[in-house]
């Protein structure tokens, strides 16, 4: 049996389900991660919300071991071991309230296993942002983060490619908006309806090709930054459906546009909202915490690129000409072509940027690996080499060029395999060389258009 959820909690969700009840709210969508970053989740009737306040909501444990085309690993936690449970433990403190979905609540929860009496399950992606956050309070270290997330609005189309075609086709070269560029006013729509959510949304954008949008979040403490980044995932991609649209936040979805990424802004504050990043002493105003950061985020990059760059597709989008995705690890002050951008704002406002990630990313596992790796530059007082300038982009040392590589990279990893947890690890990669091996053996178009005819 599991440890159930304390009193306290249940106590509040209990009480939730009544308030929820008042305010004709009769359906609650509790939502978890998977390792993908997918949603998962099962819709209660808020009436029955109660019975799950002690253990959480049960399903099958290989949901959190399977691939996007639906092939569960076999491994202890599938299979092998007679398709287990595990729980979704609701976390009453994650309401939203969807304006788009009247009726309807969103709870967000971690997975526990209930064969480790309540335990995280150990691949569990929020849980495992949590431990690194905890690594990080024990040292009296605050992490707050900030994601900026790029995603086309696709529009159905039987005669294109697949079925879909970007909601404009004309690029802009970014920084434009207006009904003249967006016919359907799609942009205000999201920013509002992802504002209404309590999602920090702070600005928006259309970017450099046609249907592709960027819109920003607020900073804030790196679990609720996380938690937000996974809900707009999910909530710009329903908001699309109801339109009879598609968003898409993967990597390259067209090899003659601009790749979609997510750009990571991160810091330290000392709990008092102090930012530990800044040092108004220092000739260039960051702080020796903020220096031993950025070292261990340059240090780990090879094996970060795993978990930032989940997908076959996102080294496409890294290898694309002008896509001012890094190719090394390096940094540089306000400098786009850096693996690491330190932005211009100082005091309240020193972070690092890290530039490298990729817009499928999965916002729980992206942070906590990126927040792993400062601290063990941290731990280990690490100092990072010269900055880049001008457009010396390739400087430093050279990232892995594929996702294979990159797995590699994660596995060999030692410090990251600690701090993230060997299982995590195992689980993780094994997952994603499944992905890699079925791309391999899939016969693509431009394969049968390149040889069916001629040879």
């Amino acid at each position: 049996m599991s440890e159930p959820t304390s009193p306290a909690a249940a106590d509040r969700l209990t009480r939730l389900a009544a308030e929820l009840a008042g305010r004709d709210i009769d359906l609650v969508r509790v939502l978890w991660s998977d390792l993908h970053g997918v949603a998962r989740g099962k819709e209660i009737p808020t009436d029955e919300l109660h019975r799950f306040a002690d253990h959480g909501v049960a399903f099958c444990q290989a949901l959190m071991v399977t691939d996007l085309a639906g092939n569960p690993l076999h491994v202890p936690e599938s299979a092998s071991s007679g398709w287990p449970d595990a729980d979704a433990r609701i976390d009453p403190d994650t309401l939203a309230l969807p304006g788009y979905a009247p009726g309807i609540a969103y709870l967000l929860a971690e997975v526990t296993d209930p064969a480790a009496h309540g335990a995280p399950l150990r691949f569990d992606p929020r849980s495992l942002l949590r431990r690194q956050i905890d690594r990080l309070t024990a040292r009296g270290l605050h992490p707050v983060a900030a994601p900026e997330l790029e995603f086309y609005l696709l529009k159905a189309d039987p005669e294109a490619p697949h079925g879909w075609r970007r909601y404009l086709d004309r690029d802009t070269a970014g920084y434009v908006v207006g009904t003249a560029y967006d016919p359907d006013d799609m942009l205000p729509l999201l920013i509002r309806e992802c504002r209404a959510l309590g999602l920090g949304v702070h600005a928006g954008i259309q970017e450099f090709s046609g249907g592709q949008y960027e819109i920003n979040q607020a900073h804030g403490p790196a679990l609720g930054a996380a938690d937000r980044a996974f809900l707009f995932k999910y909530a710009v991609k329903e908001i699309a459906a109801r339109h009879g649209m598609r968003a898409t936040f993967m990597g390259k979805p067209f090899a003659d546009r601009s790749g979609s990424g997510n750009h990571v802004h991160l810091s330290l504050t000392d709990g008092q909202e102090r930012n530990l990043f800044a040092d108004d002493s220092a000739e260039d105003g960051l702080s020796a915490l903020a220096r031993s950061f950025l070292a261990g985020l340059l240090e780990h990059a090879p094996a970060l690129m795993a978990v930032l760059n989940p997908t076959v597709n996102a080294y496409k989008r890294l290898a694309a000409a002008g896509s001012l995705a890094p190719t090394a690890a390096n940094w540089g002050y306000d400098n786009r072509l850096a693996y690491a951008r330190i932005p211009p704002e100082r005091g309240a406002g020193a972070r690092i940027e890290v530039r490298i990630g990729d817009g499928a990313g999965n916002p729980y596992l992206t942070i906590a690996a990126l927040l792993a790796a400062g601290l063990d530059g941290v731990e280990r007082d690490l100092l990072p080499p010269p900055p880049i300038t001008g457009d010396r982009g390739d400087e430093g040392a050279t990232l892995p060029s594929s996702f294979r590589e990159a797995l590699t990279a994660l596995e060999q990893d030692k410090a990251l395999n600690e701090a993230l947890g060997e299982r995590f690890v195992q689980v993780f990669t094994e997952l994603k060389r499944l992905e890699i091996t079925r791309f391999e053996q899939a016969v693509t178009d431009w394969e049968f258009n390149e040889y069916s005819w001629m040879l």
